[in-house]
Parts: C-alpha cells; structure tokens; sequence
C-alpha cells in the first residue's frame, strides 16, 4: 500500500518465543518462530483483513500491535511514533487510542463486575471523565451496539454469547479509539449470530471512522468485511492485495489453495478444483529453509529451498498486490470464488 502518513505501520515485525530445558540450569534451547518479519500498513479508516491457518500467527500479531506482547525484533510505527519497545508511562498517552476485541466472549469479560463496571473501567483507568458523566456515555455505548441500555447493572453471565461480545465492542469503544484490533471475533459464536456481530463492527466502523485489524480464518466473513487482505502462513505474510483483487486472482499457491476449500454459495456454479495440500503445517521451533510453504507446495524448486522469496510485486498484479512466492500463480488462474456478501448465507 502506497500511503505516506498510515495510521499504523509494521516493518520487519518478529516474535520468538524462547524454549527452556536443560538441568539443573534452565537454558534457551530453541525458539517458537510466531511471528517472523512482517511488513503491511494500515491507513485511517481502513479494515485489513488477516487470514490464515491455525498457528500460522495471526493472534500474536494481533497482540504485537496493541502491544500486550513486547516484540523480538522490528518496528511498530503508530502515526508516526516508534511504540516497538516504549515502556509504560511512553504508551499512556496512544494506549486509549488502539483497542483490542477478544475472541473468546466468555473468558475476556470479568464476571464479577457488573455491564456499567466493565465498559466504564476503561475511562476509569484513563482518568476520562465525558460530559454527563461515565454512567450516562456507557448507556450511550449499550444502545450503540444494538443493548439495552438498562443492562447497565446486570452481570456477563446473565447474556447470550453474541450479546457478551456486543459487550466486548461496546469496551473497545468507550475510549474512542482510532484502531483496532479484532481477533477472531466471531468465531466462538453461533452463525446465526455472526452476521450481526459483523455487520455491527462494520456499521461502527463506517460511522466512527475507525480502522480494523480484523483477524479471521473464515474468508467469506474477511471479504464481507475488508478492504485489503494479508495471507500468512507460518508466521509469514505470503500475498497482500485488495479484496477483490486478491480474490479474483491469487498469485500465491497457498492462497489459492484456501480459496479452493470456500464452499459454493450456488449449487448451479460449475465446479472448482479443490487443492488438498499434502503433510501438516511444519513446526515453528524448526521452519524448512527458504520459503515456508514448500514442504507442502506443488510448484516447489530448489531455488524454494535456498532462498527465501521476498513480499514484491510480481508481473501482472495491480499496484499493492504483494506475492511472497518465486514461481507466483499465472494471472486469472483462478475463477473468482462465489461468495455471498452476507456471512450468515455462506457460513
């Protein structure tokens, strides 16, 4: 993405987690690999989507950006300051300004507190005091996120799983955040009660002019609701481009193999080769050499072995779409995958 002044931008972004063994003294004898040199922008206003396996690192980028988690190595630029390492008292002042929503709407609301308490804890700890005070701007916050507003004194484990996660929304905006970070917020919810949370995530994002990080396995939800889409695999981006761009011609083999696994919305489409990969996805303590995805990849060569591709422009795509791959996919290979727009219909 070409864009001088992002909201957020990431260069060579890296997590490893130490392993300890050894006896009697606890050593590092190896790393997990969760995260290894990312690079994507965010500008204001706008959602990326991040797309990919289970493991593959997304959450722990997630939490890098709103800095839960201290980062290996890399940059994290938040309009235009340097927030990779900032200690504390350096991250009170932008802490309000990027949120994050949980994945699990059971486990991220405190169930001793009452509805008002949680939202309104936020602006306690950020010392914000809102015209007509916390109670009333809460209540304003309920009715924003589709609640009751005389909710205020119940407790979480008096709402349905949607309604705790419409809890979690409502937090994330009691400080008016210009960011934030949505990881897998759906995915514990019935289907049936998908759609509203998505639908909702993207009516406040549209009104309030906030950007997304939305982190998600299921693709449909992703197009539903990004403007641009980062693949990653192993804790890599391997393609970035426009929504429909990217769904309407991957140039990366992985990409096109989880494109091929969405389901049909129509059952008069002509059928779609599906690309069942071979093996599991290798371990991130030990990750092949060169590129990630080879050990599974259809298209590998030596060169895949020995040289790391890296995130370009490759021929043919438009200007942003980024392939991470030596041999990337032929232009149009790929029929655009029929998804329905609407997340509840072809989940």
């Amino acid at each position: 993405m070409s864009n001088t002044n992002p909201l957020l931008d990431v260069s060579g972004l890296t997590k490893h987690f130490p392993i300890k063994g050894g006896f009697p003294i606890r050593r590092t004898v190896g790393a997990v690999q969760a995260v290894d040199g990312l690079d994507f922008q965010v500008a204001e206003g706008e959602s990326l989507g991040l797309v990919g396996e289970s493991g593959c690192g997304k959450s722990t980028t997630g939490r890098l950006i709103t800095r839960l988690l201290e980062p290996t190595g890399g940059k994290v630029t938040y309009r235009g300051q340097d927030i990779t390492h900032a200690n504390r008292k350096q991250l009170a002042p932008i802490r309000s300004e990027i949120q994050m929503i949980f994945q699990d709407p059971y486990a991220s609301l405190n169930p001793r507190q009452t509805v008002g308490k949680i939202i309104s804890g936020p602006m306690e700890i950020n010392d914000i005091n809102p015209e007509g005070g916390r109670e009333k701007r809460v209540r304003e916050l309920l009715e924003i996120v589709g609640l009751n507003p005389e909710h205020y004194n119940r407790f979480p484990h008096e709402f349905s799983g949607g309604q705790r996660q419409r809890i979690g929304v409502a937090r994330a905006l009691a400080l008016e955040p210009k960011l934030i970070v949505a990881d897998e917020p759906v995915s514990a919810l019935d289907v049936s009660i998908q759609a509203q949370v998505v639908n909702l995530l993207q009516k406040v994002q549209k009104e309030l002019g906030i950007a997304f990080v939305f982190i998600a396995h299921d693709l449909a939800i992703v197009r539903h609701f990004s403007q641009r889409v980062a693949v990653m695999y192993l804790g890599k981006i391997v393609e970035i481009a426009d929504r429909d761009d990217l769904y309407n011609n991957p140039r990366h083999p992985y990409t096109r193999a989880l494109l091929s696994a969405v389901p049909e919305a129509t059952v008069d489409a002509e059928p779609r080769e599906r690309i069942r990969l071979a093996g599991d996805v290798p371990s991130p303590i030990n990750p092949p050499s060169g590129c990630r995805f080879r050990t599974r990849c259809w298209k590998a060569m030596e060169k895949c072995a020995s040289e790391a591709p890296p995130l370009v422009q490759v021929d043919g795509n438009k200007p942003g779409h980024l392939t991470a791959c030596h041999y990337p996919e032929a232009t149009e290979s790929v029929p655009a995958p029929r998804l329905s727009k609407d997340p509840e219909a072809a989940a």
